[in-house]
C-alpha cells in the first residue's frame, strides 16, 4: 500500500499509512474555510499529531478523540493541556518532547525545533512549537515542520532524519513565504515538497507557483483541499 497524503487545507493533513493507519496532523477542520464537507468529520483515525497550541492546529483535536479513542501525540505541555481539556490521560507515553521519539502501532512520531509561537487556544501555555517527523511502517519519513520561519538547523533536521517529503508553509505573514521555504528546502535536501498554510485568509498570500519558481530544483506537490496524493 502506498503513502497517500490529503490536504484538507490550511495545515491540516490526513495521511493514509502503507500499514493502513489513518494520522491526522494538526486536524482544524470544523472551523476551517477550505475544508470540505466530506472531511469535516473522520470515519476513522488511528493517531493525531498537533505541532503546537494554536487554536488552528489543535482544532478539531478534542472532540476527535472523544469520538473515535484515538491516541494523541504533541509536545509535553500542550499535551497535558489536551488532557487537562477532555484527551485521556496518557501517562506521559505520547508526551514526548524535542528531540524525542514515541512510537504507535508501528508509526514513529519525532518532534523536532520550530522558530514560531505556542498558546492553548484558552491563552494558557502550551509550551513550544514544533516540527514532526513521521517515520511509517516500511520506513518512509515525511516532515511537518508545522508554523516556522527558516532557521539553519533545518540542515541537521536533513541530516539526522532524511526526510523523503517536506510538508512546509508559504503562506507568509504568520509563517514563512516561498523565499524563507526554498531555502529551507535547500537546508533539507529534499527532493519534495507538500506546501501548506496559505491561502486560508486574505493575509496569507505566498502560493505554490511561487516556490516552484525559486526552489525549480524540488518537485512541489499542490493538492487541492480534499484531494489525496500518492507519495
Amino acid at each position: 500500500m502506498a503513502t497517500a497524503l490529503t490536504w484538507l487545507g490550511h495545515a491540516s493533513f490526513r495521511l493514509d499509512s502503507p500499514g493502513g493507519k489513518r494520522i491526522y496532523v494538526d486536524p482544524f477542520l470544523s472551523g476551517n474555510p477550505r475544508t470540505p464537507e466530506s472531511e469535516k468529520t473522520p470515519e476513522r483515525c488511528d493517531l493525531i499529531v498537533v505541532t503546537h497550541g494554536h487554536g488552528d492546529h489543535v482544532g478539531d483535536t478534542i472532540a476527535i478523540h472523544n469520538e473515535l479513542g484515538c491516541p494523541v501525540v504533541a509536545q509535553v505541555e500542550l499535551r497535558g493541556w489536551l488532557t487537562r481539556n477532555g484527551v485521556a490521560d496518557d501517562g506521559q507515553a505520547h508526551s514526548p518532547n524535542k528531540g524525542g521519539t514515541v512510537a504507535v502501532e508501528g508509526v514513529k512520531v519525532t518532534l523536532t525545533d520550530a522558530n514560531h509561537s505556542s498558546s492553548a487556544p484558552d491563552g494558557s501555555y502550551a509550551g513550544e512549537p514544533c516540527g514532526v517527523v513521521l517515520e511509517l511502517e516500511d520506513g518512509f519519513k515525511l516532515y511537518f515542520s508545522g508554523d516556522t520561519n527558516v532557521f539553519g538547523d533545518m540542515s541537521l533536521i536533513g541530516r539526522i532524519y532524511s526526510p523523503d517529503v517536506a510538508v512546509l508553509p508559504i503562506g507568509d505573514h504568520y509563517t514563512m513565504g516561498p523565499q524563507e521555504a526554498a531555502v529551507a528546502l535547500e537546508l533539507l535536501g529534499v527532493p519534495r515538497c507538500v506546501p501548506s498554510h496559505y491561502g486560508t485568509f486574505p493575509l496569507l498570500t505566498g502560493t505554490p507557483d511561487e516556490l516552484r519558481r525559486l526552489a525549480p530544483e524540488v518537485e512541489v506537490l499542490a493538492p487541492e483541499p480534499g484531494e489525496t496524493i500518492e507519495l
